[in-house]
């Protein structure tokens, strides 16, 4: 899971025009009592001066500005005033494994999905006894887990399209796969969905007064090992139904 402050700023301007006939009486003055070319060169400037005068004041017109002679200039005084508005945006980040930085930098989306293997040995298939995994951004079958947001609760789920199968018919429940969610970072541990073959049950992560979550954890997953399959491969990186995504959502 992307920082960006908007800020806008709006002003109002009156303009008090002021005549310029006063200035071209003079420059008549002037190019009356000299040459032609004299004449034609005045011609050229006063043309400049109208046309700078008309395009000052369009240019003007979104600002303020105010003016006190005399008295006034004590009280109440010149005040000019400008309206100041910030947006921010609604902000989710997710990460379950490689991804970038949340807790320095700019929160920004890695493409990275993990591969997480269970193989447990001819004498332990099927004792009960649980068996840790490999892979994982922290190595052994362990995930990092984050969420970042400021717009309120976030609710996390995770999604299987079914159980993990062989590609011969034969399948491995998602329920045999655990995951232990510990603190990384953060005072609590951001809790993990409990996996199955759809989709899981919500899981709330409440937000303080504040509004804004940054909340992580170490998921370490493992092989429940209470069933004895027949051999085979289950799941794979995007096959047999081995990819679970995990969703945040807010309000």
């Amino acid at each position: 899971m992307k920082t960006q402050t908007l800020l806008f700023v709006t002003g109002k301007l009156r303009v008090v025009s002021q005549p310029c006939s006063s200035k071209i009486r003079t420059i008549q003055e002037v190019s009356q009592s000299v040459s032609g070319i004299s004449i034609m060169r005045n011609s050229i400037v006063l043309e400049g001066l109208l046309a700078a005068a008309a395009a000052a004041v369009p240019l003007l017109c979104h600002a303020e500005s105010n003016v006190q002679t005399g008295a006034s200039t004590a009280a109440p005084g010149a005040t000019a005033h400008v309206d100041f508005q910030i947006t921010i945006p609604k902000i989710l980040y997710l990460r379950v494994g490689t991804g970038s930085s949340y807790t320095t930098g700019v929160l920004s989306s890695v493409g990275t999905v993990d591969l997480i293997s269970f193989a447990p040995t001819a004498a332990q298939v099927g004792n009960a006894t649980a068996v840790a995994g490999t892979g994982g951004d922290q190595t052994n079958g362990v995930e990092t887990a984050a969420v970042v947001s400021n717009s309120g609760n976030v609710t996390l789920n995770a999604t299987a399209t079914g159980a993990l199968g062989d590609g011969a018919g034969d399948s491995i429940a998602y329920t045999q796969i655990t995951t232990t969610a510990t603190t990384l970072t953060s005072a609590t541990a951001l809790p993990a969905p409990t996996l199955g073959n759809g989709i899981s049950a919500n899981v709330v992560i409440t937000a303080p007064a504040t509004k804004v979550i940054v909340q992580d954890a170490k998921w370490t997953y493992a092989y429940a090992n209470t069933t004895t399959p027949p051999a085979g491969t289950y799941g794979g990186v995007n096959v047999n139904n081995g990819r679970v995504v995990y969703t945040a959502t807010m309000p």
